[in-house]
């Protein structure tokens, strides 16, 4: 699934009314984007996603305004998004053991356990890169915007990511 797939359609009139303070429009427009940040900060922060879902959409709501293409929303909302789930990933490792969670959904719910482990002993520059190149479906330039590193470091960090995955994964 690509980043494409999963967002939801958002009227540039409502983003315009939120971006003037309406309250109304505010709330809607963070009810439209809390999914889309909850899939993102998720599987990088794992059970420290809804905090870092919730520190996201502040971030979005306090400054909307400075958005000024309405159609650079979603990888305006993901950059953020990253960004705070890698925060909040990092400050909760260190203030605890970082202990594995299970994964919710998915069919094979098993499976979707031990990806879910595997993921949890990463560190959480690696899930970042793994959820933007592999979930969200950006490519290396966008997503070393996001996170504020140069394509070559996107490439290198993925694949120690996919390499640390795998040998988890198979041990």
């Amino acid at each position: 699934m690509t980043g494409t797939d999963s967002r939801p359609q958002v009227d540039p009139a409502l983003v315009r009314a939120a971006q003037r303070g309406d309250p109304i429009a505010l709330a809607d427009l963070m009810d439209l984007l809390a999914p889309y940040v909850g899939r993102i900060c998720g599987p990088i922060a794992r059970q420290d996603g809804p905090d870092a879902t919730q520190e996201t959409l502040i971030v979005v709501l306090r400054n909307i305004g400075q958005l000024r293409d309405h159609a650079a929303l979603f990888g305006w909302v993901r950059a953020i998004a990253v960004r705070e789930a890698v925060r909040v990933a990092v400050r909760a490792k260190r203030l605890s053991g970082d202990p594995l969670e299970e994964v919710a959904g998915g069919a094979d719910q098993q499976l979707a356990t031990d990806v879910g482990d595997v993921l949890a002993r990463l560190s959480p520059e690696h899930r970042a890169v793994l959820v933007l190149r592999d979930l969200e479906g950006v490519d290396e330039t966008t997503a070393g915007a996001v996170l504020a590193v140069p394509p070559g470091t996107v490439r290198s960090r993925l694949h120690r990511a996919r390499q640390s995955f795998r040998k988890v994964w198979e041990s």
